[in-house]
């Protein structure tokens, strides 16, 4: 079962938030300050950490600069009252992976969360997956064209392998940024757009006429 630290010193709010990770069948630790958080991140090496940054014992920057210094693979998702821009900046420097401000969404949080373990803990059960000259290494995150590696972005690689999963069928925009991004149908599908235009540049031979990534006109992208 999938584990997730949470680390929150608001024992309300934590609490709701447990109950709610837990009916999505998550494995939930929690600390309610930054001593007990940092013997939890040693003892049970969960799979992902929500995080505080206002908290007494150590606060969640000492925390996630703990964190870091041994492990630098777990994703890590900051919650915070902390809204300021230079805040976030901080956080994210300091290897934060996702950023979200109080008050939240809490669906919107879950599919944050389900975003970055999606990143980390790949749940396709395929490992290779081909089309074209393409060659798909989901499990060692890597792209071959013609054999030969081509550097692709994470969030192009997820994108990718959202399509796959997808075995020709539609994919709608909003679908993508949920899926990808963790984002809601609020934040401008552009972004989805701009990625798939990298993909298509790097992986088709013609990236004006594409044969594998194919826009569904008003709806989204199919791969065939």
């Amino acid at each position: 079962m999938t584990s997730i630290l949470l680390i929150e010193d608001n024992e309300d709010l934590a609490f709701g938030l447990r109950n709610n990770l837990e009916i999505e069948g998550y494995e939930v630790m929690l600390a309610t300050d930054g001593t007990a958080g940092l013997s939890l991140i040693d003892r049970a090496r969960p799979d992902l950490v929500v995080l505080d940054l206002m908290l007494p014992g150590a606060d969640g920057y000492r925390v996630l600069k703990h964190l870091r210094e041994a492990d630098t693979s777990t994703p890590v998702l900051i919650l915070t009252a902390k809204s300021e821009e230079a805040d976030k900046v901080r956080g994210f420097r300091c290897g934060a992976d996702d950023y979200v401000t109080k008050p939240f969404g809490v669906l919107e949080l879950l599919a944050r969360i389900e975003a970055l373990l999606r990143r980390t803990h790949p749940s396709a059960v395929r490992t290779t997956a081909k089309f074209g000259s393409i060659e798909v290494l989901i499990d060692r995150r890597t792209v071959r064209r013609d054999g030969i590696e081509v550097a692709v972005t994470p969030m192009e690689f997820d994108l990718l392998v959202a399509l796959l999963n997808r075995k020709g069928a539609l994919a709608t925009r909003v679908e993508l940024l949920t899926e990808v991004w963790g984002h809601s149908a609020a934040v401008l599908t552009r972004t989805v757009d701009t990625h798939i235009a990298e993909l298509r540049r790097k992986l088709e031979d013609d990236p004006g006429k594409p044969r594998h990534i194919l826009t569904v006109r008003k709806a989204g992208y199919r791969l065939e």
